[in-house]
């Protein structure tokens, strides 16, 4: 019609109509003030009355309000990368494009009466009706002869045996009330899904975690073997994971290899079905600093103007609204009221804070339904995965199975691990090591955490350090406290456990509950707890009223302040007063349950997390070639973890040896009393190359020559770049010859291989010509060169495998940075790394690569990579840097950058350079680069504090802990008199926080 062949649409209509049936067909009508929708409407009119088609109105709604037509507009600049000032882009012509009224609607058609009506016929006649908390779980097949009941006791008493060879009767009485529970609430055919895939991963070796969240509290999954934590041991609470006085889906989240997690979602969509099984959308939305970031770039503002506001969006508390930043954050609020660009800013991401922003595919969530998926949710494709439209959340209202299959790395750690130890110690299983090993916990608290599953971070290190470890219990506490919110409590934490006898409680009953965590509340499982032991709330009514409180459901919390302290007979909780708690301590304690209810952990998870991390530390402690070798090969498609990683072997003494091709697999290997580099971290390298050299060394032995290489090695199976990076790597060092002269001669040998051996196939050789010809003769000779230098053959190795394995560009210049202020640049990209934004730091490493680029002004401005024996990082280097100290940045130079480092939530730390100069400036002692804020100083520390009472001094203790060092310090108590050492790591960070807790005058450096 817009092209005006009425007859062409004619037709079409009559053919559509035709297929559909009468009443099935309509002909629509839309004006959102468009000029060429008029004379389509018309001609869409006319084809109704001529072929007795009904019509029907619409509006194509894209928004809900005509006021949201702005919006919709910053959202399509976000979507596209454009800005509102761009001419040439995707835009909707008119503002008419929203959820329009009755009467809306009646004002652009009058006198189409007949097509309104249609429209609502059209709406009755859709049929969806949604069923919620009617649950439609797939069966499973249990053996013949039981029902689903009769074997899920089977394996239940099957597995409580051989749990619990002489079980107290508290453990019976525990395993049948569970059961009942399970049973009661329909979840035994649940409980019989999960089994069967955790089953069926660990029959065939898929590595699976010892649990994952709440479920880890039910006995019945430990007896199950579903999970690998005794919720006795731990006095974990199954209401926390299923609550009869709560009706919801129980929730298995597991932990398998990311190697082999999806042989396990095969297995379920075998078992089940494809069409019933589909993996779960995930929507991005705009959180406060992202929502100005987005809008600023859509409404054409430039990074720095955004960049500021964005930073003064606090960070603290988690998900903060921008309505919420502006109340305190003052800055922020002196911005939006005195510059009407950054209050335009601010208000239209507060309008678009919270949308999606994007979908994406769950990263773990998996639903398995009874009937097939797209029976009760609608499914699309996110690139080729099947994935239903509703998220997680949804799902679960609609009574659906909801798995989360996620990937752990550090299982297939433990797993490789284990296998290398059992190489000297067969009898070896980690399962069985003992979970109290003091030699474990002794290098825990020394700091030595690096590769250890959930301790390696800095701020955990210091964590470990200051607690000083000597449990899983303590363990469990450290992954449940390192967070922000109940960081605060960790300096109370360590003060009460290394001074048990200040340990108070303000009731008797509290002991018991609060004991293992010295006085602290730190899990959720505590909070049940104390509702229950000190008001008398079941099991039930007390986690209800923990996830109220942790949802800050705030009338709630008021109303049940009363219940908690005086009790409620209609609900039958007799309240603290009753049970012996004076009301001002049960007020009290009510005020701490509030307080810190949003932030206490789920200490079965913790406890889950906790395990895995002793047993990555008890693997490093007493196998330490064994479990280095696993974390590499667990990382080599990261250069910068494995140079990390060998950084770390360095500081245990366990020599890497470089790779090659007589004794390398493809994975990092053990080797006498050091480890063996694998070859699958060289580049174009593939798998298959390097198992069809292991198989052909164990079948005709060492390689002996790079021509016998060639020559054993099919041609199928070799090319020519990876024989190159096999020589540049260090991998054919073991030939005897120089890199510079295998890389002058293996272009020439490899034609001359080839040649002979299709020579040899197309049978051009008679008997006798061969029995003539000297053995010698085409052969390539190697030639007598120069080897390269140290520079090069360590360019070549970090070119072909992205580290330096025979050295560092940087040990030959250490010497001269010895009394320098420069930090590792890995300090700097750590997430907790207690640097400033803005802060000046110097680093000294090797230029990577410079990237020239033309700003808007038409200046030069440089990225420029800069590496170091720890990480490295990308430093941007504007003109008037270039002009002054461009010459200094060129690849392969050794340099020492001074600048300014920016900390962006959306991107990794970068530079901004101040100056550069070349590392050998420093060579006569020359005077360091200008000093950082955040590194080491030296002389001794004097703190004054009131007393050795009350929280102060246990907080200024654990601030020191957290930096250990070997530079003094010196506590001088007030009220006594009395003095302290102790020793630290100087740093301004440090003297920083000392110095927001004590005050500037009582913190000084000498």
């Amino acid at each position: 019609l817009m092209e005006e062949d009425y007859d062409s649409a004619k037709e079409y209509a009559k053919k559509m109509s035709g297929i559909f049936g009468e009443g099935n067909f309509f002909l629509e009508m839309q004006d959102h003030g468009i000029p060429e929708q008029r004379p389509v409407n018309q001609g869409v009119q006319r084809l109704a009355r001529e072929l007795g088609l009904p019509l029907v109105v619409t509006n194509d709604a894209h928004y809900l309000r005509k006021e949201d037509a702005e919006m919709q507009d910053v959202l399509l600049c976000i979507q596209t990368g454009k800005t509102v000032d761009d001419t040439n882009r995707m835009k909707f012509q008119t503002q008419e494009f929203y959820l329009k009224s009755e009467d809306e609607m009646k004002g652009l058609f009058p006198g189409c009466e007949e097509a309104f009506e249609n429209t609502v016929r059209i709406a009755e006649r859709c049929n969806l009706e949604f069923t919620f908390h009617e649950y439609h779980l797939p069966s499973y097949p249990v053996p013949e002869g039981y029902t689903d009941e009769e074997y899920f006791r089977k394996l239940c008493a099957e597995g409580f045996a051989e749990r619990y060879p002489d079980p107290p009767e508290a453990y019976r009485e525990r395993l049948d009330y569970e059961i009942g529970v399970i049973s009661r609430m329909g979840y035994v055919n649940y409980y019989l899904i999960v089994w069967d895939f955790i089953h069926y991963a660990k029959v065939n070796g898929i590595p699976v975690g010892p649990g994952r969240g709440s479920g880890a509290a039910s006995i019945v999954a430990y007896c199950m073997h579903i999970t690998e934590i005794d919720p006795m041991k731990y006095n974990l609470i199954f209401e926390r994971f299923l609550n009869p006085e709560r009706v919801s889906m129980p929730d298995f989240d597991t932990d398998f290899s990311p190697e082999r997690r999806g042989e396990v979602m095969e297995y379920v969509m075998e078992k089940y079905g494809a069409d019933h099984v589909a993996q779960i959308v995930t929507f991005g939305t705009m959180a406060a600093r992202g929502a100005i970031r987005d809008v600023g770039r859509a409404l054409n503002f430039s990074y720095a103007e955004t960049d500021v506001v964005a930073k003064l969006v606090p960070t603290m508390p988690l998900h903060l609204t921008l309505a919420e930043a502006l109340k305190i954050s003052p800055k922020l609020k002196e911005m939006y009221d005195g510059d009407q660009r950054v209050k335009t800013l601010i208000d239209t991401a507060m309008r678009l804070e919270g949308m999606p922003r994007n979908t994406s595919t769950h990263a773990a969530g998996v639903v398995i339904t009874a009937q097939p998926v797209n029976t009760y949710v609608p499914l699309s494709r996110n690139d080729d995965t099947v994935v239903t439209q509703y998220t997680m959340t949804t799902i679960e209202e609609l009574g659906l199975l909801k798995m989360d299959f996620l990937g752990l790395r550090n299982l297939s750690v433990i797993q490789d691990a284990e296998a290398l130890a059992r190489q000297e110690d067969p009898d070896f299983q980690i399962a069985k090591a003992p979970d109290n090993d003091p030699e474990t916990f002794t290098m825990l608290a020394e700091g030595k955490t690096q590769g250890v599953f959930q301790m390696e971070s800095t701020g955990m290190t210091g964590v470990c350090v200051s607690m000083k470890p000597t449990s899983i219990e303590d363990l469990t506490a450290i992954v449940a406290l390192y967070r922000p919110g109940p960081m605060e409590s960790i300096p109370k934490f360590v003060e009460n456990k290394f001074n048990p006898g200040k340990v108070t409680y303000k009731t008797p009953l509290l002991e018991p509950i609060l004991k293992v965590t010295y006085g602290c509340i730190v899990y959720q499982e505590q909070v049940i707890e104390i509702f229950r032991t000190l008001g008398g709330y079941s099991m039930g009514q007390a986690d209800n009223i923990r996830r109220a409180i942790s949802k800050k459901k705030q009338k709630i919390i008021d109303a049940e302040r009363q219940t908690f302290v005086y009790g409620d007979r209609e609900q039958k909780i007799d309240g603290c007063i009753a049970r012996g708690v004076p009301e001002a301590a049960a007020q009290s304690i009510y005020d701490e349950i509030v307080d810190f209810a949003n932030y206490a952990f789920n200490k079965a998870h913790a406890v889950c997390y906790a395990v895995v991390a002793y047993q990555t530390a008890y693997l490093k402690c007493h196998y330490p070639r064994q479990y280095m070798a696993a974390l590499m090969t667990s990382v080599l498609d990261s250069a910068t973890k494995i140079s990390g990683y060998i950084a770390e072997c360095r500081e245990l003494g366990i020599p890497v040896l470089p790779p090659d091709i007589n004794h390398s697999q493809d994975y990092f290997t053990v080797e006498g009393d050091a480890i063996r580099f694998g070859l699958g971290a060289v580049k174009n390298v593939g798998r298959g190359l390097i198992r069809a050299m292991a198989a052909k060394r164990a079948e005709g032995g060492a390689f002996r020559s790079l021509e016998d290489f060639l020559e054993r090695m099919g041609e199928g199976e070799l090319n020519k770049r990876a024989v190159e990076n096999f020589i540049k790597c260090g991998a054919m060092d073991c030939f005897g010859h120089h890199r510079s002269e295998l890389l002058a001669v293996y272009d020439q040998m490899m034609d001359s291989v080839s040649a002979s051996r299709k020579k040899n196939l197309e049978g051009q050789m008679g008997l006798f010509a061969m029995l003539d010809e000297d053995d010698e003769a085409g052969k390539v000779p190697i030639p007598k060169l120069k080897e390269l230098d140290k520079g090069e053959l360590l360019s070549m190795e970090k070119e072909t495998t992205g580290i330096y394995i025979s050295g560092h560009p940087m040990d030959d210049y250490r010497p001269y940075l010895r009394n320098t202020h420069v930090v590792h640049i890995g300090s700097l990209m750590e997430e907790d790394n207690g640097f400033q934004d803005d802060q000046i730091v110097s680093v000294a490493g090797i230029v990577q690569t410079v990237k020239m680029k033309t700003t808007r002004n038409n200046s030069m401005m440089a990225y420029v990579t800069v590496e170091d024996d720890t990480a490295s990082m990308e430093m941007l280097a504007f003109s008037n840097v270039l002009d002054q100290y461009g010459g200094y940045l060129r690849e392969n130079s050794a340099v020492v950058i001074t600048g300014r480092l920016s900390l962006r939530d959306d991107k990794e730390p970068q530079i901004v350079i101040n100056r550069a100069r070349p590392i050998s400036d420093y060579a006569d002692g020359s005077a360091p680069p200008e000093q950082p804020r955040n590194v080491n100083k030296s002389g001794t520390l004097y703190l004054r504090l009131p007393g050795e009472e009350g929280t102060l001094y246990p907080k200024i203790r654990c601030i020191l802990n957290m930096f250990p060092g070997d530079s003094k310090a010196v506590l001088f108590f007030a009220d006594t008199g009395r003095r302290r050492g102790t020793q630290c790591c100087i740093r301004e960070s440090m003297l920083t926080e000392l110095k927001n807790v004590l005050g500037e005058a009582n913190v000084v450096l000498k």
